[in-house]
């Protein structure tokens, strides 16, 4: 577990290592604790308004889809929320996260949102379901003026609907995944230390917090990490996890949101299939890794 959180979790160059050791051990409790999930809802989606094609960007569904879609095909039902303006995106992630030809391609209740009310009726249907976890990945959060703000400080209101409210709004176990301090689940981390090591870190800190944060150098590698280590601790779900982890997949899962749904790179700002301005041999790296611990596999 040790190794996959080395993997996962390091510093890309966005001043993230304070925030890295302070969350250290948090891939292997979140990933202890949804090995026991009975249903789970994901949140995720974060709106690049700039560049010539403003848009969802790629990190956030890309994991999300294939972790969603993963843990659907071992019998844990789940479901997502997102913003109606990276609704697209979702949809064209999930679609695609599936191998081919696998008996997994279930159905994935989506829903998009756009106000409070709709949070609120969101809400009420997730407490009826019996979640028993909520996990937010790459999910811009509040900040402390409450407003949601990009890593450049920008406040992105505009384009992200108040989704944790919905995080928060039930007694289930709460996971956080991010990257780079202003995502749903890092108020978990003490406030100065984002405030003190990461650009703008006092104006974009996120202060909704969570029971278990993994802050990941990417947040799809997040997803990943979490894939990995629920392929250690649930060894019964390891096969079936297995084709949902390979860098084929992530790399079609990608594709497809650029392709079908216009997604951007957050960093770049372009409409290519790279996620936070690495390309697909930065993360085939990664995910060939965490299959050679996880699965004892090697890359064909």
């Amino acid at each position: 577990m040790a190794a996959l959180e080395a993997l996962v979790c390091r510093d890309v160059g966005r001043q993230t290592q304070a925030l890295i050791d302070a969350s250290r051990g948090g891939l292997a409790a979140a990933a202890a604790s949804l090995a026991t999930a009975t249903s789970v809802g994901f949140v995720t989606g974060f709106y690049v308004p700039r560049g010539e094609t403003p848009a969802a960007e790629t990190d956030g569904p890309v994991g999300t889809a294939l972790l969603a879609a993963g843990l659907a095909a071992c019998g844990v039902p789940v479901r997502i929320a997102v913003d109606e303006p990276c609704a697209r995106v979702v949809h064209a992630a999930v679609e695609a996260a599936s191998p081919p030809g696998a008996a997994s391609k279930v159905a994935i209740d989506i829903v998009a949102l756009k106000d409070s009310a709709g949070i609120g009726r969101v809400a009420e249907t997730w407490k009826r379901a019996g979640l028993s976890h909520a996990v937010a990945i790459e999910r811009c959060g509040r900040s402390p003026d409450g407003t949601p703000r990009n890593m450049r400080g920008a406040d992105v209101s505009d384009w992200t609907a108040p989704l944790d409210d919905l995080f928060l709004a039930g007694s289930w176990t709460r996971i956080g995944v991010g990257d780079g301090g202003n995502e749903i689940g890092m108020g978990r981390l003490p406030r100065d230390v984002i405030a003190r090591t990461v650009p703008n870190g006092a104006a974009i800190a996120c202060v909704t917090s969570c029971d278990h944060l993994v802050v990941a150098g990417v947040s799809n590698w997040g997803a990943y990490g979490l894939l990995a280590a629920l392929a250690l601790v649930r060894p019964d779900w390891a096969p079936t996890l297995d084709g949902f982890l390979t860098a084929e997949r992530d790399a079609t899962v990608t594709r497809a949101t650029v392709e079908k749904a216009g997604a951007i790179d957050g960093v770049t700002a372009r409409r290519e299939a790279t996620v936070d301005g690495f390309g697909p041999e930065v993360h085939a790296e990664l995910v060939d890794g965490l299959r050679r611990i996880a699965w004892g596999k090697t890359p064909d």
